[in-house]
């Protein structure tokens, strides 16, 4: 076998189940959905006649046949067509599990009409308004030939072929374009990266972009948990499917074919609008990345402080998406092009969050990073370093387990980018440490701030992310690394965002002191006067799984952990400090 070479399992079939919804089964035709047509009682009905092209054959380059689903306005004009790329079904939009997703949230499955696939653009409203929707099942799902990959070239050959066939059916204007979140999102990135001429634009909705870094192998830890329910709920088909599990165990390691799944978001050069968020520990990393590789003159990046799916489905984003649309895909001068480039949110976790504050860039002007060092001692962040060296320690195997540190702000302070911490470490018992570094904002009185991202704010939500299911209730920033792993790819790190290599193992010896370098995920956060933030090293994941019900990872740890601090080793959390208005 190839040392890189792709390892895959087989498909379950598509049956009637939680994943089934009322569009699923393979049914070819075209018929028509009248105004008032309702697909179940608990979604809404559609606005106008709805053509609804089913299980349409489309070939791949290497002659592979998938199918689609087209719903496009009943109309003699010619529209232009979005995409919803994922391997969920088509008709999952109307699935159990999806509308279960609705209720754990708190958004009422009455704002779609469940033609829509999960996560991705609705067609009741953008028929609406002029525009067809395409919904595929991917190469190896449902009736689709082929076996299925993970977030690869190979996912943005197909979409490019998909997208150059949509631009040349009689129905269509030859404008192009994509949308959704998550998976969606994920998919625009290697789509955009394979440049099909009739791509007009995409609109990414937090994704991640780094399949490695982001899913499988955050910080250089085999965390799998998201990638196990990938595996197992999704891909439904008749052929295989790729086990990015068993290519994880193989493959701890970054290689060829790790290097495959990353999008070559530099060669994106078409107009992009970019939703992203503080609070999805899983996508928040990858998306802000992604936002920056982008080649694009033409990019946009909204920053809201929700989670994502009742951020898409609220009817004035998806009102600005459609300005950015009709722009971009109808030629409209609608004013657009005078949206600022960015829109970001600064959080209080108190109720005060401010939005869609324009900038240029982000982070925005006036930002300064500041470095906080750690004092070993005191327990203290402070400005300076410490005049006198000492050691924070803990015992990997008992409570606490972590150490903490702390400062005070006398001054409203707004931090507002990326956060670091440069750590210099030890491990007593140990050759490898996994560390786990938050940073929380407390209150006056020392207690940690936090905030709910969905409308869902009942006992059972506060049950499930007491300690988990962190895309649903904000806690603070996290970053996470194995030590061993620690070798910095000098090409891409710069001063405020490391960025580890992975392709080697430096594991410690006996007394080693090594400094290591940790990114957190990017923060919005305003300190009032007597305000505090908590800065935590960890030998656990305190914030817990990124989703209800998912594997919890456990770390590789044992014996103690020592956080060296002072003038010999100074130790620092970076962060980025707003210095005006």
């Amino acid at each position: 076998m190839a040392r890189e070479e792709k390892l895959f399992t087989q498909s379950h079939p598509l049956t009637p189940g939680d994943r089934y919804g009322v569009l699923s089964g393979f049914d070819p035709g075209s018929r028509t959905l009248p105004a008032g047509f309702r697909l179940a009682p608990v979604f809404k009905a559609v606005p106008v006649d709805i053509v609804l092209d089913k299980d349409v054959p489309v070939t791949m380059r290497d002659g592979v046949t998938t199918y689609v689903d087209i719903l496009r306005p009943a109309t003699s004009e010619k529209v232009p067509v979005i995409v919803a790329w994922s391997p969920y079904g088509k008709g999952e939009g109307s699935a159990p599990a999806a509308i279960g997703v609705f209720g754990l949230v708190g958004l009422d499955n009455g704002i779609v009409s469940g033609l829509h696939k999960f996560e991705g653009p609705d067609p009741a409203y953008w028929c609406a308004q002029g525009y067809a929707i395409c919904n595929p099942d991917v190469r190896g799902v449902s009736d689709s030939e082929g076996d299925s990959v993970l977030w690869d070239r190979q996912e943005g050959e197909d979409c490019h072929d998909l997208i150059e066939w949509l631009a040349v059916q009689d129905w269509c204007t030859g404008k192009v374009a994509m949308s959704g979140t998550s998976y969606l999102a994920v998919a625009q990135w290697f789509a955009a990266s394979e440049q099909p001429p009739h791509l007009a634009a995409i609109n990414p909705w937090e994704g991640v972009s780094d399949v490695y870094r982001d899913l499988v192998m955050r910080g250089g830890m085999p965390d799998t948990g998201f990638a196990r329910q990938l595996h197992e709920n999704s891909y439904w088909g008749k052929g295989r499917k790729e086990d990015v599990l068993a290519e994880a165990q193989r493959y701890p390691l970054m290689n060829g074919l790790w290097q495959n799944k990353i999008p070559r978001v530099d060669r994106i050069e078409i107009p992009a609008y970019v939703v992203a968020s503080y609070s999805n520990s899983l996508h928040t990393v990858g998306t802000f990345r992604a936002w920056r590789g982008m080649g694009s003159q033409q990019k946009w990046l909204r920053i809201h402080n929700t989670q994502e799916w009742p951020d898409y489905y609220d009817e004035d984003n998806r009102e600005d998406l459609r300005r950015f649309f009709d722009h971009f895909l109808k030629g409209e001068d609608n004013g657009w092009e005078q949206t600022p480039r960015v829109r970001y949110a600064l959080l209080d976790l108190q109720g005060g969050d401010h939005v869609n504050l324009p900038a240029d860039h982000f982070p925005p002007e006036g930002v300064v990073y500041r470095k906080y060092y750690l004092d070993g001692r005191t327990r203290a962040l402070a400005t300076k370093v410490p005049v006198e060296d000492a050691i924070a320690a803990y015992d990997v195997d008992t409570d606490p387990g972590l150490a903490s540190f702390i400062v005070r702000f006398d001054h409203e302070t707004t931090m507002v980018g990326y956060p670091k911490v440069r750590l210099w470490v030890e491990a007593d018992g140990a050759d490898d440490m996994d560390l786990f570094v938050f940073v929380q904002k407390l209150n006056a009185q020392g207690a940690p701030l936090q905030e709910f991202t969905v409308p869902n704010r009942s006992a059972m939500i506060h049950d499930i992310t007491e300690r988990g299911a962190s895309i649903l209730r904000y806690k603070g920033s996290s970053g996470r690394l194995r030590v061993s792993m620690r070798h910095l790819d000098e090409s891409v790190s710069t001063d405020e965002i490391p960025v580890h290599s992975f392709d080697r193992v430096e594991k410690l010896t006996p007394g080693e002191v090594v400094d290591v370098e940790i990114d957190l995920s990017p923060i919005g956060l305003v300190f009032y006067p007597g305000e505090q933030l908590r800065l935590v090293i960890s030998a656990k994941n305190l914030f817990g799984s990124w989703m209800p019900g998912l594997r919890e990872y456990v770390p590789q740890n044992s014996g103690h952990h020592l956080i060296h601090t002072g003038t010999s080793r100074a130790s620092y959390l970076q962060l980025p400090v707003k210095t005006d208005g």
